[in-house]
Order: C-alpha cells, then sequence, then structure tokens
C-alpha cells in the first residue's frame, strides 16, 4: 500500500543520532523519503492550484458569456425536471410529450447548452440520417491543423457578429479566437458549404452556452441532422423555396399584409433573409433568440416560418400604417427586433401553439411544379441555355442582395450612432445659447445698476471720476511720445 505524503508529514519528526552525533543510514532513509514526500504533495497542491485557478476562470468566462435578460423565468419544478432528464446516464427516449411541455415552460440559461445537448440525443433516437448525408467522421482537433480558403472571410466577420457582446467584443479575444476555430473546423467539414455569412451568429450562440467541441457537435446537429446546412449552399435554391413557403404562409395568415406588401413590392428576401440566415440572431435580443434555439433543437427549421408569422402579424397594423418602400423596410429591420419582453413571451407562446408542417411541404411541392413549368415553357422556347445564365445571374444578384442588406444594417448602425452624437451637440449648443443669454441678462442687470448709482451720486463728483478716467487712460500715451521726442 502507498504511503500517504500528508500523513508522513506530520509524523513525529524526531529522528535517532547515533552516540558520536552521527546520523546512521536509517535515519538518511528517513530523512530522504522525508523529502520526497514533501516534494510530492508540493506538486499536488500545485495542481490543485491550477485546478482552482481554471475553476475560477471557467466561471468567470460563463458569467461574461451568459449576461443577457432571459424571456420567461423557469420555475423552481421546471428545473427540476430537466434535471431528472439529465441525469438519466443512459441513452434512453424520453416522452416527446413530456420534453415538448416542460421546454414550454421554459429553460434556464445555465443549464441551456446542456439541454440542447440532451435535446439533440433524443432526436437522434428517433432520426437516423442516412450514410450519404451523414457528415465526414473527421474529428474536431484534426480539422484544427488544417488550414481552409475561407480564412478570410470568416476574419472578416469576426468582429461583426454580436459586437456589442462582451464575450466577443475584444479584438483577437477569446471569445473570437473561439468563433474563428469552430467556423475553419465546419469549413473544412463540409466542404459544399464552406463558410457563408450567417454562419457564424448560429456558431456564436452555440459558442455562448457550451465548449468549442460541444458548440462543434451541435453545429453539426444543425446542419445536418436537422438540415439547415441546406440554406446556406451556394445556388442558394432552398433560401428561394423558404421565402417562397414564406410568401404563401404570410398570405393565408395576414392577406391584408401581405397585399401591402406586394403593392409596395417588398418580398420577403428583403427582410426575412437575414432572420432565416442566422436564425434571428443578428438583429434580435439573445434572450429571444435563445428561446428560438430551445424550440429548433425539437422542432428544426419550421420554428423560423413561425416565429417570422407571429413578428409579421403582431406587428401588422404599425406595418399597414407605412406608407412607402423605405419607411416599411426600416420598420421591418429597426422597430420589429426592438421588441419589450412581454411581447418576445405572446412571440414565443404564439409559436408554441402553431402548426404548419402540413403547410409547408404542400408550398414547396407547389414551388418545384411551378419551377418544373417555367423549365418546360423554356425549353419549349429553345432558350434552356439563356433561362440557365439568368437563373445563375439571379443566384449572383441574390448573392450581392445579401452583402448589401449586411452592408446597409451596418450603414443604419453607423447613422443612429451619428444621430446620437448630433444630438448631444445640439443639447451642448442649447446649453451654451442658454448660458450665453443667462449672461447677457445680467449684463445688463449690471448696467440698470451702474445707471441707477448714477442718480445718487453728485454731477461735480461724476465729472471729477471722469476727468480721472480720461487722465488714467492719456498717461501712457503721453510719456511714449516725450520719450519718442528725446
Amino acid at each position: 500500500m502507498e504511503e500517504d505524503p500528508l500523513a508522513s508529514l506530520l509524523e513525529d519528526e524526531s529522528t535517532t543520532e547515533s552516540t558520536d552525533g552521527k546520523r546512521n543510514s536509517e535515519d538518511l532513509q528517513r530523512l530522504w523519503r522525508k523529502a520526497i514526500h514533501q516534494q510530492i504533495l508540493l506538486i499536488r497542491m500545485e495542481k490543485e492550484n491550477l485546478k482552482l485557478e481554471a475553476s475560477r476562470d471557467e466561471l468567470q468566462s460563463r458569467k461574461i458569456k451568459l449576461d443577457y435578460d432571459e424571456v420567461g423565468l423557469c420555475q423552481k419544478e421546471v428545473l427540476n425536471l430537466w434535471d431528472k432528464m439529465l441525469n438519466c446516464r443512459t441513452k434512453i427516449r424520453f416522452d416527446m410529450e413530456e420534453i415538448y411541455a416542460t421546454l414550454k415552460e421554459g429553460v434556464s440559461k445555465s443549464k441551456r447548452g446542456e439541454i440542447w445537448q440532451f435535446l439533440s440525443v433524443q432526436y437522434r433516437l428517433r432520426h437516423r440520417l442516412p450514410s450519404k448525408q451523414q457528415p465526414p467522421d473527421t474529428t474536431y482537433a484534426d480539422l484544427l491543423k488544417q488550414l481552409t480558403a475561407q480564412q478570410h472571410a470568416i476574419l472578416v466577420d469576426l468582429g461583426r457578429t454580436f459586437p456589442t457582446h462582451s464575450y466577443f467584443s475584444t479584438q483577437l479575444g477569446a471569445g473570437q479566437l473561439s468563433l474563428y476555430n469552430l467556423l475553419k473546423a465546419y469549413s473544412l467539414l463540409d466542404q459544399e458549404v464552406g463558410y457563408c455569412q450567417g454562419i457564424s451568429f448560429v456558431a456564436g450562440v452555440l459558442l455562448l452556452h457550451m465548449s468549442e467541441q460541444q458548440a462543434f457537435e451541435m453545429l453539426k446537429f444543425l446542419m445536418y441532422d436537422l438540415g439547415f446546412r441546406k440554406q446556406y449552399r451556394p445556388d442558394m435554391i432552398s433560401l428561394q423555396i423558404q421565402m417562397y413557403q414564406l410568401s404563401r404562409l404570410l398570405h393565408d395568415y395576414h392577406r391584408d399584409l401581405y397585399n401591402h406588401l406586394e403593392e409596395n413590392e417588398i418580398s420577403p428576401s428583403l427582410y426575412a433573409a437575414p432572420w432565416f440566415l442566422t436564425l434571428f440572431a443578428s438583429q434580435f435580443p439573445l434572450g429571444f433568440v435563445a428561446r428560438v434555439f430551445d424550440i429548433i433543437f425539437v422542432q428544426g427549421t419550421e420554428v423560423i416560418f413561425k416565429v417570422a408569422i407571429c413578428l409579421l402579424g403582431n406587428n401588422k397594423e404599425q406595418i399597414m400604417a407605412c406608407d412607402n418602400f423605405e419607411s416599411i423596410v426600416d420598420f421591418l429591420k429597426i422597430n420589429i427586433p426592438d421588441m419589450t419582453k412581454d411581447t418576445m413571451e405572446k412571440v414565443i407562446t404564439q409559436v408554441f401553439e402553431m402548426d404548419i408542417s402540413k403547410q409547408l411541404h404542400a408550398y414547396e411541392v407547389e414551388y418545384h411544379v411551378i419551377n418544373d413549368e417555367m423549365l418546360e415553357a423554356s425549353n419549349s422556347c429553345d432558350d434552356a441555355e439563356s433561362f440557365h445564365k439568368l437563373e445563375k445571374a439571379n443566384s449572383q444578384l441574390k448573392r450581392q442582395n445579401m452583402d448589401l442588406l449586411e452592408k446597409l444594417q451596418v450603414a443604419h448602425t453607423k447613422i443612429q450612432n451619428l444621430e446620437t452624437n448630433v444630438e448631444t451637440i445640439l443639447s451642448r449648443e442649447s446649453k451654451m445659447r442658454n448660458l450665453i443669454r443667462s449672461l447677457e441678462q445680467e449684463k445688463s442687470a449690471y448696467q440698470r445698476a451702474v445707471e441707477q448709482m448714477r442718480k445718487y451720486v453728485p454731477a461735480h463728483v461724476l465729472t471729477d471720476c471722469e476727468l480721472l478716467l480720461k487722465d488714467l487712460n492719456c498717461s501712457p500715451n503721453s510719456k511714449t511720445k516725450t520719450g519718442s521726442k528725446q
């Protein structure tokens, strides 16, 4: 049995010496053993200190990551239900109705990362991807060792991803480095998609709730298992289908709003494309986005449609009050994301109650039928080649449109900052004007007081004072004149 170093140090330190004052071999062995035990103890203490420091740093990092306001309170009973599910070590199927009911009651942000991973396991226990659709079996560590052709695009977008969040705001800080690693690894894993604007926000939300490795696994789950990668493909066909589906749903649920937007030539791609590509993360409060992610891990892509319809429906009157293209687009991009907490909770409740899966499937089929008819018509007119060129040009224009939309968003932010600065300057100017006005009034009061005082001073005294002042004013001049003559 191995001796405990700490116990040995606590033993009696007395050692026997020989009669001539020299230590015998047994004493020397004991001293060596004691020295070795002390060294082992120091190493152990150093390791424990490092663990404590790492734990402290992790707690601080976690606190910074989860710095956002939650939408909806998660009661203690609900937390206990989540703990019960999370503490189950074996991968067993839980009742989906029970999971759905618990999810509806709320999710604590401190447990959110674990719950997302649990929900992904539950999904995979029920659905298995065909082998052809599964991602390559390459580890995260191996991917980080490689170089990506998407490096420049990723680096450019790092500063644009959650620029106001303290975890990501520091240039090339811990947050940005983790985000870079995650995006680089995914661009190497998924060669077809590579890197596309919008993925950085999805990856950022995941990183706020878990480690890099875990976030990478959850990003793979969202992209492959839930099928989000389709909308990031270079041809953008899936995104076009989604915009068509959203347009048809808006026609079904809010026809008057649909007609109003059509009259002003505002298509869903103008305002909803960023919602779909970033899963609402680029424009909406993080607490709301996290709640949307909660439902996505259970219901998949249809959640984005439901949230979009609910947002448009809840703001229908205000949108219809806007009477031109610019004002409508501004409202959709600026005012809608600026929601109160009650509005966010209302939207989430409506999303839980909606069921649009059949409609989405029908409208996808409808889109393909219309597209096929257009292709047949173009073939009959011997125009297949020109149609292909137009489609390619259209795809490029859509990509350019996405870039311009993002630039427009950045410009809007700059304009808002400039407007704030202008308001500050105008406020200062107003204060200065008021100060000048008050000084002028004070000056007038002093002049009136002097005039009043003149009335009480005898005339000959005033005359003497004026002469004295004249003498004082003239004396320096007279001295300089006499000096020059000499």
